[in-house]
């Protein structure tokens, strides 16, 4: 009898054992997305959506084909016993106040672990109060406003460089250009009167003063505007050697439309990057803005490299190329389930203090940044990023600095 007895407490164990494990195995880590799938940058919010939908692929299914990039290998997050991720998206509709609600939404009827977004640095920041307040993790991909790591949070991370990155590089290239023969004295600044716009603005302004720049021109335009004329009649007054354009998707097409309709061309057009990366922008005003510069950090990568397969299903998931600000999106979204399945929980805290681990080299993810650190603010100390060229209306090409350069710069813009 005691035979039978062990032998029964041993199969109960067993079952409870299969069990177990086998609901770990269906386990869901549930994750809120917030980005504009409506209004006027939606389009942005499109491509958001179907690069996370990508990683989620890479993560979910086993893809051998990506080698030792994270997440890949098996199915599932085998520091959670295979589970699968699962992604709520909820659209901010380019509003702050709705971006809160949703948050709000996300995080107390959703039950989301953790989330990622939200494009626009205003609305991620008022979701970052959210997240804060209800001790959630936050991880941001895209948002550049400097101000969103210095609030002192202790939930909110950020993988992409920030404005005072772009400034140094924008600086830097400049310098360059202008040792090439460019002429870079005067430089205006065209931006919208939103978080993104205004903070990425005085970023730099402060910086190129601070190194002796000091004829800077302010242009700036009510967000989403319709007639953006007397801005571009005031570029064509001033006569800047160099225009740095701080605009979302569907100001950007205004801008470029309006330029032409103008016959106004800069002798230099600089591009930080948000609309001028978006594929629509390329599709609707590529071939009237030959010669832009921009920023970025993505490159595909050479054939069968991690990157270029990922860029592939990005196409297939998307119809449109991978640009740069859909490779932060999806890095970010990335590091975010790097960190969850190394804590090995969904218990927020624990993801928090995996964040704060983080510790990822080059060759683990997909934007050419020189890694993924965070500092005690929570912004990644290795982002990096380069100037590419839209050299053919349709198409980027890498042009600075030139230890990374596909192509040389061609200067002036031709525009059209």
């Amino acid at each position: 009898m005691k035979f039978k007895h062990m032998l029964g407490l041993l199969s109960a164990a067993a079952m409870s054992l299969a069990l177990t494990s086998g609901a770990l195995a269906q386990q869901t880590v549930k994750i809120g997305a917030i980005f504009p799938f409506s209004g006027n940058a939606a389009s942005a919010g499109n491509h958001a959506k179907a690069a996370i939908e990508v990683a989620m692929d890479i993560i979910n299914n086993d893809h051998p084909e990506l080698g030792d990039f994270p997440l890949a290998k098996g199915a599932g997050l085998p520091g959670l016993g295979g589970a699968k991720v699962e992604v709520v998206f909820a659209d901010n509709q380019g509003s702050p106040a709705t971006g809160q609600n949703q948050a709000l939404r996300l995080i107390t009827e959703e039950k989301v672990v953790a989330l990622t977004g939200a494009y626009q640095s205003g609305v991620t920041l008022t979701v970052s109060q959210i997240t804060e307040k209800y001790g959630i993790p936050l991880v941001n991909g895209e948002s550049v406003a400097a101000g969103l790591t210095e609030r002192g949070f202790k939930w909110f991370f950020r993988t992409t460089p920030v404005a005072s990155d772009f400034a140094r590089d924008y600086y830097d290239f400049l310098t360059d250009m202008k040792a090439a023969g460019a002429k870079v004295d005067s430089v205006a600044l065209v931006h919208d009167n939103t978080e993104y716009g205004t903070s990425v603005a005085n970023t730099i302004t402060a910086a190129f003063k601070a190194k002796g720049m000091a004829n800077i021109i302010d242009v700036a335009y009510p967000a989403n505007a319709t007639d953006i004329q007397s801005q571009v009649l005031q570029l064509k007054e001033k006569k800047p050697d160099v225009v740095i354009m701080i605009t979302y998707t569907s100001d950007a097409i205004l801008f470029a439309k309006t330029m032409q309709a103008q016959d106004y061309k800069p002798p230099m057009l600089l591009a930080d990057d948000a609309g001028y990366s978006d594929p629509s922008f390329l599709k609707a005003a590529g071939n009237i803005s030959v010669g832009a510069f921009n920023r970025s950090s993505w490159s595909v990568g050479k054939p069968g490299s991690p990157t270029a397969i990922i860029a592939k299903m990005y196409k297939d998931k998307s119809g449109d190329e991978m640009d740069d600000t859909a490779g932060r999106q999806m890095t970010g979204f990335l590091v975010l389930m790097e960190a969850i399945n190394r804590a090995g929980s969904t218990d927020p805290a624990k993801i928090q203090a995996a964040l704060k681990a983080t510790d990822l080299k080059p060759d683990q993810l997909v934007l050419g940044y020189k890694g993924v650190k965070f500092d005690e603010k929570g912004q990644n100390i290795l982002a990096s990023g380069f100037i590419i060229q839209l050299q053919d209306g349709q198409n980027y090409v890498a042009v600075w600095p030139k230890a990374t350069a596909e192509k040389p710069p061609v200067m002036p813009y031709k525009g059209w």
